[in-house]
Order: C-alpha cells, then sequence, then structure tokens
C-alpha cells in the first residue's frame, strides 16, 4: 500500500513545468528535450498540438510537461508559449503571432494582419469585398493579367493604359502601362 507521502510525491511528478532546449520537427510529431523540475533534463517527450495549428517555439519556451502513469520519461509536453513575445489583449480577442512581429490579430474592431516582411495568398480563385470602401495604398502596385475589367465581370468601363491611343473616348492601340490621371 501507497502511504501519504509517497502519494504526494507521486502527483507532485505527475504535472509540472518545463523550459524547452531543443526541438526535432521530423517524423508525424515533434520530439523536444527540456528542463523539469529543479534541472532535470528530460528528452524525447512528444509534444502535442491542437489540429491545425502547428508551430515551432524558440528555445525557452515554458509549457507543461504532463507524466503519463508518474514516468516523467513517459512525459507528453503540452501549452508551450513564450512570454518573450506575448502580445497584451483585450477581453475576448485572440491573436496568431511569431517572434518577428508578424500578426494575425482578431481584434474588437476588425481583423489586423502585419508583417515586415512578404505577404502572399495563393489560390485559384480570391474575391475581395467591402461594403464601402476598399483602399489600396503602396508607392507602386503591380497588376500581372492578360485580361484585366474594371466594372466587374463583361465590364463596359474603357481603360487606357500609358502610351494607349484614344480616339473619341475609345482605346485604339494597346500599351503595357496603365496612364495615370
Amino acid at each position: 500500500m501507497i502511504g501519504a507521502g509517497q502519494m504526494r510525491a507521486l502527483a507532485a511528478r505527475l504535472v509540472g513545468r518545463f523550459r524547452l532546449t531543443l526541438l526535432n520537427d521530423a517524423g508525424p510529431v515533434q520530439r523536444v528535450q527540456g528542463e523539469g523540475l529543479k534541472g532535470e533534463v528530460l528528452e524525447g517527450l512528444e509534444r502535442m498540438m491542437d489540429y491545425g495549428l502547428s508551430s515551432r517555439p524558440l528555445p525557452g519556451a515554458e509549457g507543461l510537461i504532463v507524466s503519463v502513469a508518474g514516468s516523467r520519461g513517459n512525459g507528453v509536453v503540452l501549452a508551450l508559449g513564450d512570454r518573450r513575445y506575448r502580445m497584451a489583449l483585450e477581453e475576448g480577442e485572440v491573436a496568431l503571432h511569431d517572434d518577428l512581429g508578424q500578426v494575425v490579430h482578431l481584434t474588437r474592431e476588425g481583423i489586423r494582419i502585419a508583417s515586415s516582411l512578404r505577404v502572399e495568398i495563393e489560390a485559384p480563385e480570391i474575391s475581395l469585398s467591402a461594403g464601402t470602401e476598399m483602399t489600396l495604398a503602396s508607392p507602386k502596385i503591380v497588376l500581372a493579367s492578360e485580361d484585366l475589367r474594371l466594372g466587374g465581370e463583361g465590364a463596359t468601363v474603357a481603360v487606357a493604359r500609358h502610351d494607349d491611343a484614344v480616339v473619341a473616348g475609345k482605346v485604339v492601340a494597346t500599351s503595357m502601362t496603365v496612364k495615370s490621371t
């Protein structure tokens, strides 16, 4: 029979803090190495993640280890977070972010996407719609298209490109760049 002291020791080993030192992202699950209680080194532990969300935390991230059947070597690491890069949020807000400051932020006023790096959207078809106004602001905007229609599908809005010949409001010869007005 297990005594009260042994029971407390077992319970204390079931759940504990974990500090990441190394992460192996090869294979079907991430395997991590890190420090547990009082400098305890834990190796080859599985990191459990939610379906559809993947991340690769930096060394120094902190989380929880759940030790299956009290065995520290048979633990699973949960909920790795990194207080060095934590965002302050308002109640009810959600954010996806990294150590470079790239952010998808669901705010109380709308959604904000920010990056100091390149943002790329790729799909067979993309539709953007705004109920009142849409603004594109950039020092340079490049539209690479063989078929540009302003005014919607089957548009009848005439657009002259730079150096296009326009006679009586009709484009009669085309070039490669749009005229600025």
